[in-house]
């Protein structure tokens, strides 16, 4: 009996061992798969990371090293000069506006064939890179000739030929702008609105690029006429009576409405002990909106500007990218200070375009390209097409929009006031010349004496725009004086040469 209360509490402590192994063996069986499992996140981690790098590696290869190569800050391109000589740039009616003179003994030379008339747009080659020279170098040191031709080039150790460059710009705009402006310094920009094709960029004072390399130290220390600034783009001026565009878009997204507005011009106003006269203190009489803004009257909108107040300036003024970036590789930014605790003297400065808001050519033609356009700005580009030496396309530009800078209703109502400006206002010698045109004339003015720049912007064929046009001439006067004649010239050469 006792021999089997033994073998019974030997086999319950036999079940009992075993169970507890069991017991051990399945909890080291769960801290094995525990390990396994976060063994196996670890390795599926590490080789999702090195994945993820090879795969962005190809992408990068494949889609994004040139435009990193072709950084204008990217010292790598010029390296492609010990093998590639440099491409052409063209204009878009096929004129040659810079190409590579290589001589016998190898000495490559680049040439301008129009001398200063493209200074600025085209740039230059030499103490640096500018304009079209800066950013399509990527593209003039690239050579997509015929792979056979570049392998027997290479084998012969002649360089290959870079790719040709043709630009959207104009020989004939370009010229009749440059022209039109004569000794004058200031500013002419062309644009084609349904695009942003820009067809002509004037800058004056000049430079000439065949010569910059002998005349740089003159030019670099030229304060009087800053003849390397590109006045398109980087010039900073006040806009005159061009900005009563933007006070009439903020009117009427206060408003709502042009209709019922009534003012009567005597010629001077004063608010807050300052006063502002219309030009040569002309006296409008009673006028509606689009007679005051077809008379650019001052004394109206310097009263619309303190009704609306800085703030609502301020907004509506940045809506057209004033304080913003500007879809430019090279620009200066335009300034607007106006805010709602600006006095009631630089609110009404302001409004009619004066006080403190400074901004450039280029930039008012955006703000005039997307008026005409249904309130969209199309990205304005300078490179059309590129072509190997044999002229095969290599790529194109895709007209983009950029963003809508109003309504499409609000950009025909602006269209309307600027119609006026023409047909019975400040414009009236771009009347009747075959095509029709909107626009809107300024004069700014700069120092105590009075002294003033003259602007004009606008755009030609109202009911299909086809040519936007934007003129500042430096201490040209009124718009109509030197500004208009010029936009006259290059309408004119548009639409009928």
């Amino acid at each position: 009996m006792r021999m089997k209360n033994l073998r019974r509490e030997e086999k319950k402590q036999f079940r009992e061992y075993e169970q507890e192994r069991k017991q051990a063996e399945r909890a080291r069986s769960k801290r094995r798969r525990g390990r396994n499992r976060e063994y196996t996140f670890v390795s599926i981690f590490f080789v999702a990371i090195f994945m993820g790098l090879i795969g962005y590696l190809i992408y990068f290869n494949a889609v994004k090293s040139d435009s990193f190569i072709n950084s204008p800050y990217n010292t790598r391109q010029d390296t492609f000069a010990d093998r590639v000589v440099r491409g052409k740039i063209m204009s878009s009616d096929g004129e040659i506006l810079a190409e590579t003179e290589v001589d016998d003994d190898g000495t490559e030379t680049r040439v301008y064939p129009y001398n200063n008339i493209f200074a600025h747009v085209v740039g230059y080659d030499t103490n640096g890179k500018s304009g079209l020279e800066s950013e399509a170098n990527f593209q003039l040191l690239t050579s997509h000739e015929f792979f056979l031709t570049q392998i027997k080039n290479e084998f012969l150790g002649t360089k290959n030929t870079g790719d040709t460059v043709i630009s959207t710009l104009r020989e004939d705009l370009q010229t009749t702008a440059y022209q039109s402006l004569g000794d004058r310094k200031g500013a002419v920009v062309a644009l084609e609105p349904s695009t942003g094709k820009i067809l002509a960029m004037v800058s004056k004072p000049d430079f000439d690029p065949n010569s910059i390399s002998s005349e740089w130290e003159t030019l670099v220390n030229d304060e009087t006429n800053s003849s390397l600034l590109n006045r398109a783009t980087m010039g900073q001026y006040p806009p005159g009576s061009t900005f009563k565009i933007v006070t009439a878009l903020d009117y009427f997204r206060t408003k709502g409405s042009f209709n019922g507005f009534s003012y009567n011009c005597q010629g001077t106003v004063t608010l807050d002990g300052h006063t502002i006269h219309c030009y040569n203190s002309t006296v409008h009489g009673q006028e509606d909106f689009y007679t005051a803004f077809a008379n650019s009257c001052n004394c109206a909108f310097a009263e619309i500007g303190t009704e609306l107040g800085g703030e609502s300036l301020l907004r509506t003024s940045e809506d057209l990218l004033f304080n913003k970036k500007l879809p430019l590789s090279s620009y200066r930014k335009s300034s607007f200070t106006l805010n709602g605790k600006s006095g009631i003297p630089l609110t009404m400065q302001t409004a009619i375009g004066q006080g403190n808001t400074l901004v450039s050519p280029m930039h008012m033609a955006l703000i005039t390209s997307a008026i005409a356009n249904g309130g969209v700005l199309m990205k304005p580009y300078l490179i059309d097409k590129v072509q190997n030496a044999s002229g095969d396309l290599i790529s194109t530009t895709d007209p983009d929009a950029y963003t809508r800078l109003m309504t499409d209703n609000e950009a025909s109502l602006l269209a309307k006031l600027m119609q006026g400006v023409v047909e019975k206002g400040t414009a009236s010698a771009l009347n009747g010349r075959g095509y029709t045109v909107a626009g809107k004339t300024g004069s700014a003015e700069y120092d105590e004496n009075g002294s003033s720049h003259s602007w004009f912007i606008g755009y030609s064929n109202i009911d299909d725009p086809d040519l936007v046009v934007a003129v500042i001439v430096e201490g040209g006067g009124t718009g109509s004086e030197a500004a208009v004649p010029i936009a006259a010239d290059l309408f004119d050469a548009y639409h009928f040469d």
